[in-house]
């Protein structure tokens, strides 16, 4: 108390640093002192430590509690704060979200809106992730920005699977209208991500956000308890900038029947668009639908998807057939002769 009265007298800032080798924590440090901050590092089972720190008092100032993440690195210490949606918020026109494939805008009732997040599910390999990019450079070619995380591809795969299919994704990610950013899981916090995601949608303007996909996220923070409430406050977050939101999530196993999903986000988004395998005439094919839309109305057909050198096409309703969501077709007249 008077080490503290005697440098108040002569207006001195002062910070105290316990290195906390004991495990007794003396509370009348903390009631002498203003202000206390916790420091703490963690090191999960697999990948870099993690540092977060918590503001425990802080007298006559609001300031935000829990843990937020930061990381020491070159020229500093870098903080990024938890997010808190309810604090950013932008006016922004409500109009849908066009892919550019007047079918895909069809099937999803002219297509996702601004401030919506739209949730693509489906196995490995059925399309899900070039459907999101379409979207990406669709957003380009209109004068939007748009910005890409990918965990699992690599950037050079996109490109070079992109253009084979004819989509203007290299073109428009040279030009600075669509940026990507590789995302290591193993070394991002999920403040980190939050904080990439924050930047490109107050620096860069981005109006379309992709997380290719939520399988990474997930795996970004193999020991976190609150994964969800983390992807919540991020897409509140998003959903109040205007901003579109496409995420990515891989179910495990190739037939309905054995699907399986690793997080279950679907009651977040404000959009769910299945793909799924099927067999017809001793071919595996693909199928598209919309099994949820909170914005408008959608199809509620099924329709075939297929890829080319000419990009992504859908085919007509296929209203003749049933079961294809369980990846064996039937057809329905032959259905009704057989019964």
């Amino acid at each position: 108390m008077a080490l503290k009265q005697f440098l108040i007298g002569r207006q001195c800032t002062v910070l105290l640093l316990d290195d906390r080798t004991s495990d007794e924590v003396d509370p009348q440090l903390h009631s002498i002192a203003h202000g206390v901050i916790s420091l703490e590092q963690l090191a999960p089972e697999y990948g870099a430590a993690r540092r977060r720190l918590r503001v425990m008092k802080f007298r006559g100032t609001d300031f935000r509690g829990g843990y937020h993440d930061f990381r020491i690195k070159r020229g500093g210490l870098t903080v990024f704060p938890r997010l808190v949606a309810s604090e950013h918020s932008e006016p922004f026109e409500r109009r849908c979200v066009k892919s550019g494939v007047t079918a895909l805008d069809a099937l999803l009732g002219g297509g996702p809106e601004r401030g919506t997040s739209t949730l693509l599910m489906g196995p490995a390999g059925s399309g899900k992730s070039t459907i999101a990019v379409q979207y990406a450079v669709a957003a380009a070619e209109r004068g939007d920005h748009a910005a890409i995380f990918v965990f699992d591809e690599s950037i050079e795969i996109l490109e070079a699977r992109t253009e084979a299919l004819g989509i203007k994704f290299k073109e428009a990610s040279k030009l600075g209208q669509v940026k990507v950013q590789k995302i290591d899981a193993a070394e991002l916090s999920p403040g980190e991500f939050a904080y990439l995601v924050r930047h490109s949608v107050e620096q860069d303007k981005a109006r379309v956000i992709v997380i290719d996909s939520l399988n990474g996220y997930m795996h970004a923070m193999p020991e976190e308890q609150f994964l969800t409430a983390h992807l919540h406050e991020l897409l509140t977050y998003l959903g109040r900038q205007g901003v579109a939101t496409f995420m990515v999530v891989a179910q495990q196993g190739i037939i309905a029947s054995n699907m399986q999903s690793p997080v279950d986000a679907s009651y977040l988004a404000d959009s769910v668009v299945l793909l799924r395998y099927f067999e017809d005439a001793g071919k595996v094919k693909k199928a598209i639908s919309v099994v949820k839309k909170r914005s408008g109305a959608h199809e509620q057909s099924i329709r075939e998807l297929f890829f080319d050198e000419e990009g992504i096409h859908l085919s007509e309703p296929l209203s003749q057939f049933r079961g294809i969501m369980t990846g064996v077709l039937v057809e329905m007249k032959a259905a009704k002769g057989e019964s």
